[in-house]
């Protein structure tokens, strides 16, 4: 029992859950940091909220995905690294009580250190803070439920894009920056795509139990003509920001992520029933964002 507590634990806080936040900070933090304003330890806090409220999101997830039926409904040459939830329930990991206990336990220590950063660091987050328990909540929860009723993609857009970016600016700066969306935005996309891609390996248990998801209602042949425009729409963004902003030409090294978005685009429109079986779409998506984000932060700090 002790066994599979620890594995059904680790599976819904293994760190690399914080890839998206994290892709997310290095944008923020360093846009901060040029206009003089950096402090590792908010950073710490920043990253450990973000972090509780992931493994919190991921709980509550899998018990929403569980008594749908589509997680129990994903069939295993279906199954990958990246989709058809952590399984905590499905694998008997962990008991509904535990998962919720989980859900529970990691909410209230966000919660806490999030009323740290706005009693001693920045009030202004409130209102980020707030959108962001509610997007987060309502991307599987009642009322909303938003990913089965085809606005999962946005929220996860919004979410792990200007939201969060825009949080880790503040909470460092204590002020706002538009400069932030124009770097956010591109993100958000980039995430959204990997999210469109993971939803591919699950299009089946999701469309049999009422998880309507943009991949589901487009089904996956036009879902897979979307995916370059998810990406091209992401980098006109990045290539007009220096021209319609003070950001610096040096945000380019962004673009260092293009060769892994060509190669998911790719072998996703050439075969888009099975691609996750036998191609890395997932892996080369998830670096996209990982690179973008990367090579903007590179990019503004080279610049400052």
């Amino acid at each position: 029992m002790h066994s599979k507590f620890r594995q059904g634990l680790w599976a819904l806080a293994d760190p690399k859950i914080s890839i998206t936040s994290a892709s997310a900070m290095l944008i923020g933090v360093p846009l901060a940091a040029r206009d003089g304003y950096f402090s590792w330890f908010w950073l710490l806090v920043t990253a450990l909220t973000l972090f509780c409220f992931e493994v919190a999101k991921n709980a509550s997830g899998d018990i929403y995905d569980y008594d749908s039926g589509t997680d129990l409904a994903v069939a295993a040459d279906d199954r990958t690294d990246f989709s058809g939830g952590k399984r905590v329930l499905v694998d008997h990991l962990l008991t509904r009580q535990q998962t919720w206990a989980v859900a529970a336990g990691f909410s209230c220590v966000g919660l806490i250190l999030g009323g740290a950063i706005l009693l001693w660091q920045s009030l202004l987050a409130l209102w980020l803070g707030l959108a962001g328990i509610v997007l987060v909540w309502s991307y599987h929860g009642p009322p909303l439920r938003l990913a089965y009723r085809g606005f999962g993609e946005l929220d996860v857009m919004l979410c792990y894009g200007p939201l969060i970016c825009m949080a880790a600016y503040v909470i460092q700066a204590d002020r706002f920056s538009p400069e932030i969306l124009w770097l956010s935005l591109p993100l958000g996309i980039f995430i959204a795509a990997f999210l469109w891609v993971n939803q591919f390996p699950d299009h089946d248990a999701d469309h049999s139990h009422g998880k309507n998801n943009l991949v589901v209602k487009l089904g996956k042949q036009r879902a897979s003509r979307v995916l370059p425009t998810l990406y091209l729409a992401g980098y006109t963004i990045l290539l007009l920001a220096p021209f319609l902003t003070s950001l610096p030409a040096t945000i380019w090294l962004g673009f260092a992520s293009v060769p892994t978005a060509a190669f998911a685009c790719h072998w996703a429109w050439l075969d888009p029933q099975t691609f996750y079986r036998h191609k890395p779409v997932q892996p080369m998506a998830l670096l996209s964002f990982v690179i973008y984000a990367a090579g903007v932060a590179v990019g503004v700090l080279a610049a400052a």
